[in-house]
């Protein structure tokens, strides 16, 4: 029952939501799709390996189904080498505008293309990013004679391709040639872009239809640009010759900085290299020096000119000086760095007041810690801890305006896409999804989020919020808890702070129970299964296989084992623990071993690897909100650092005025 009070404070509007609901159709609730998903799954069953006249049984009783037309793609696109083109319209016509219908038609162009079928290929096809698609397309107006500038236009853009071309590109580039369209000058232009794609190989092919002065030109730059040598003097002082100096010295600098170091000093003056040549060059030069903390690398970045420093550099300079405890040069770094840059965000403001502050310059090192602290993000953390401020946190709620969730409840495409997600039919509901996102408001897109999360798709988060800077504190959304109690007890048991675990889950899997990296890492917590086998091992417990790691329950028991092992194996020290969980122990134990005496937080900043880098930082980060999830206020991070991660003394969170909402 509706109460009274509601009618008389917004009759109109609630009559608008309750006629909306009258008009909802009975798929829209959870609970006719749940009672329906067994017989779904059938029906997809046997759309994709069944019999004809068993799907077309099924597909009956789901005709009032939001995925019929999934369906119906299911059984078209497993017989599409022999489909008519007629149904296959028929097919996209329904459907039109819709996810199904353009993954249908991808098929469907690709089947044409193995068919050769070029008349219908032309007449499906539609504008494509992809070099299959349109060197077929190119290959298709030839073989039906629709020749015009813009498809001489295409094919000069297709040209210019610094990688290899499908094979379907060859016949239009011959015909191109063949109409003394192909000139040197485009050899020539796709030979540089070679280059700069790091393409030998690619540039030696091309060079085999310069004249053969060009050809013995062309194949020198590709020589040295796969291994550069000092042996230029043949080389015309031009500005090609300068580029391709450029492009192999650069690309030997990220192997060997000393190497591209010493054979820039020759060749520089053979070449005739200018600033514009020599910025790139010593840029890279300091870049992968300072990434190695090599001996030299203070002197490298001291020679790069001013106007090549880019942030990028001046983090690297800020790092290799904090390495050799260079305080002085830290500062100098810091003062280099463009004041609109400095004083944005928390990272610059952080370290220069701890540097500031190990210098005697207290009421310097206060303001500028006062002023990181203002957000919510790792360094804005630390920068309270070192003044006894509060963390600064604004947290906002979705709206709960009742006829925005009534009409999004029933909207068809967020329908859709959460039950495929439900279906474990991911690759579809991300189609679904992301064609969603494109037509909603921003009110609109936050409650997909919403409705989203409530259906355990926990990183559609990461993927559907961000437009609006503000919408980064949506931290609910953000940083989900589905499992409270699990992660509570594991971390328990294993003597690590829930917020942590939490934190941890959230930076590796974002909450996705099915996720699965490229390296064979799974689950939660991103197990490798050898690592999962020999956790289980060593806690006693049996090994189901690699796919138990999709067991949510299972994955925390064993990932927080592991990461108990790792705090362990580092002395209890949380951010190597964390370190070592995402990069692995033998790293970690080489950069202790270069820099033993660094504090964490400079430890931390000067980890090489960019992803372990910011990882430990997230974490650490993340560690904040979820305490803030489950206490209302959080371990300071210093404690944290220091393996005191106790839950008494904590620090207050607040959404002071001046808060500024950058965040983690």
């Amino acid at each position: 029952m509706i109460p009274a009070f509601v009618f008389a404070r917004g009759g109109l509007l609630i009559m608008a939501v309750l006629l909306a609901l009258a008009a909802t159709p009975a798929w829209a609730e959870d609970g006719p799709l749940d009672a329906r998903r067994t017989q779904f799954r059938s029906a997809l069953e046997a759309a994709e390996r069944g019999t004809d006249a068993d799907f077309r049984r099924q597909r009956a009783a789901l005709a009032d189904h939001p995925l019929a037309g999934w369906l119906d793609y299911a059984h078209l696109r497993r017989r599409i080498d022999k489909a008519e083109a007629s149904e296959v319209e028929a097919f996209m016509a329904r459907h039109h505008g819709q996810p199904a219908a353009d993954l249908l038609r991808e098929a469907w162009l690709n089947a044409l293309l193995k068919r050769r079928d070029w008349g219908l290929f032309e007449q499906h096809y539609v504008p494509s990013t992809r070099l299959e698609m349109r060197c077929g397309h190119a290959l298709a107006r030839l073989r039906t004679g629709n020749l015009d500038e813009d498809w001489f236009a295409e094919v000069q853009a297709l040209w210019r391709n610094g990688q290899s071309l499908p094979n379907d590109c060859d016949l239009p580039f011959a015909e191109f040639q063949a109409r003394g369209r192909l000139t040197d000058a485009l050899r020539w232009e796709r030979i540089e872009l070679a280059a700069q794609a790091s393409q030998p190989g690619l540039m030696r092919f091309l060079a085999r239809a310069l004249p053969a002065s060009d050809r013995q030109l062309a194949e020198r730059y590709a020589a040295f640009v796969d291994a550069p040598t000092p042996d230029v003097n043949a080389w015309p002082k031009d500005a090609r010759s300068r580029r391709i100096a450029v492009l192999g010295l650069t690309r030997l600098a990220g192997r060997d900085p000393g190497a591209a170091e010493a054979l820039l000093a020759l060749i520089e003056r053979p070449l005739a290299l200018g600033e514009a040549e020599l910025g790139p060059i010593r840029y890279q030069i300091a870049l992968w020096s300072a990434a190695s903390y090599l001996p030299d690398s203070a002197r490298r970045l001291a020679a790069v000119p001013t106007p090549f420093y880019d942030d990028r550099l001046h983090r690297w300079r800020l790092r290799e000086a904090l390495a050799r405890g260079d305080d002085s040069a830290a500062l100098a770094a810091i003062a280099a760095v463009d004041p609109a840059e400095r004083n944005t965000g928390s990272r610059w403001r952080y370290f220069e007041a701890r540097l500031r502050e190990r210098a005697g310059q207290a009421d310097l090192a206060r303001e500028l810690y006062t002023a990181a602290a203002r957000h919510a993000d790792f360094h804005g953390f630390m920068a309270a801890d070192r003044v006894g401020l509060p963390y600064a946190l604004c947290p906002l709620r979705p709206d709960s305006n009742p006829e925005l969730r009534a009409r999004m409840a029933s909207h068809p495409d967020l329908v859709r896409a959460i039950e495929l997600f439900r279906l474990d039919r991911p690759g579809w509901a991300e189609r679904e999804w992301r064609a969603l996102l494109a037509g909603l408001s921003d009110a609109e897109r936050i409650e997909a989020v919403r409705r989203a999360r409530a259906a355990n798709w926990h990183d559609r988060a990461l993927f559907g919020l961000g437009e609006q800077p503000e919408e980064l504190r949506y931290y609910r959304l953000r940083f989900p808890l589905p499992m409270a109690r699990t992660v509570r007890s594991e971390a328990d048991k294993n003597r690590i702070d829930p917020a942590w675990l939490a934190a941890q889950i959230r930076a590796e899997s974002a909450w996705m129970r099915q996720a699965r990296s490229p390296a064979d890492a799974r689950g939660l917590m991103q197990l490798l299964p050898a690592t999962g086998q020999a956790t289980a091992r060593a806690l006693g417990l049996p090994w189901p296989g690699a796919q138990a790691l999709y067991r949510p329950v299972f994955n925390i028991t064993l990932g927080s084992a592991y990461l108990r092992r790792q705090l362990d194996d580092f002395g209890g020290q949380p951010h190597l623990a964390i370190a070592a969980y995402n990069a692995g122990p033998t790293p970690v134990n080489r950069w202790r071993a270069q820099r033993p005496d660094l504090d964490a937080d400079f430890f931390i900043e000067t980890i090489p690897f960019h992803e372990t880098r910011d990882y430990v930082a997230r974490v650490l980060a993340f560690s904040v909100i979820y305490d803030w999830r489950l206490h209302g206020r959080a371990v300071p991070l210093s404690d944290r650092l220091a393996g005191a991660a106790t839950r008494s003394p904590t620090r207050a969170i607040v959404c002071p005025a001046s808060a500024t909402e950058s965040t983690p």
